[in-house]
């Protein structure tokens, strides 16, 4: 397997209404069953998911969490109203999003977001999002791509954060390697590869985060494109989740 990974250069600052394909597919040569890794940022900016937060009014719920963690109510309230349940409300807000990802702030950022009172939001559907990328990558190129929304994570148990996939079309999000044998015969019983995430991961070492970031990421000859689309495989039932399961036994005491 011969597989080479390139950030997309000159990448111009997204707003509302770019059209994120034609402005990917203007700048490089695409080759069948690329992987295009995309930061949700600039998703989010061409769906127009800023937020003025002095639209925003914080409810009575709002004003007690943001007193309880020192932030500004109209942010907390942002975070409230992009989420399904708030599973922890302190010492940071832990959310269940709409997408069915659980995320730190309901992954609302204020970094590389003009304008010092506004806020972005994640795409509202980063599956669909990535499906209509993908689709309109192919109208341009005539290429079949995968491709991943990428949103950066901390992670549980270790300090700093990574990469991982929010959405995604045209890739299988696990590579499920369970059932085939290891080198010396053993039948693999528990290998489920999460492979979308380990792309946004190695990606993001490349996009950067900071101003000289560079939003866009291609990976060639990994060949795993596939017309499946979606990450909600990714996503560990509820019945099996054993640390939202803790996380709700300890609220409830």
């Amino acid at each position: 397997m011969n597989a080479a990974v390139f950030a997309v250069e000159n990448i111009p600052l997204i707003e509302k209404g770019d059209d994120i394909a034609r402005i990917l597919t203007q700048r490089t040569q695409l080759s069948e069953h690329d992987i295009i890794a995309i930061s949700s940022t600039v998703v989010s900016k061409s769906e127009g998911r800023v937020i003025f937060l002095k639209n925003v009014n914080p409810t009575g719920r709002a004003k007690l969490i943001a007193m309880n963690n020192n932030l500004d109510p109209r942010f907390v309230q942002a975070v409230l109203d992009e989420s399904v349940e708030i599973l922890l409300e302190s010492p940071f807000l832990l959310a269940l999003m709409k997408s069915g990802s659980i995320c730190i702030n309901a992954g609302i950022d204020h970094s590389n977001v003009e304008g010092s009172d506004n806020i972005l939001l994640l795409p509202e559907d980063p599956d669909k999002s990535a499906l209509e990328l993908k689709k309109s990558i192919f109208n341009y190129a005539e290429k079949n791509v995968s491709v991943i929304i990428t949103d950066t994570n901390g992670r549980a148990f270790r300090m700093g954060q990574t990469g991982a996939a929010i959405g995604c079309a045209g890739i299988k999000p696990t590579r499920d390697w369970r059932g085939t044998k290891d080198l010396f015969g053993r039948v693999l019983e528990v290998k489920n590869e999460g492979i979308v995430d380990e792309i946004a991961c190695f990606a993001n070492i490349l996009m950067g985060e900071g101003d000289g970031g560079m939003p866009i990421v291609v990976i060639r000859g990994l060949e795993l494109y596939d017309e499946s689309n979606g990450i909600k495989e990714l996503y560990r039932p509820e019945n099996e989740d054993v640390i939202r399961k803790a996380i709700l036994k300890s609220r409830s005491v």
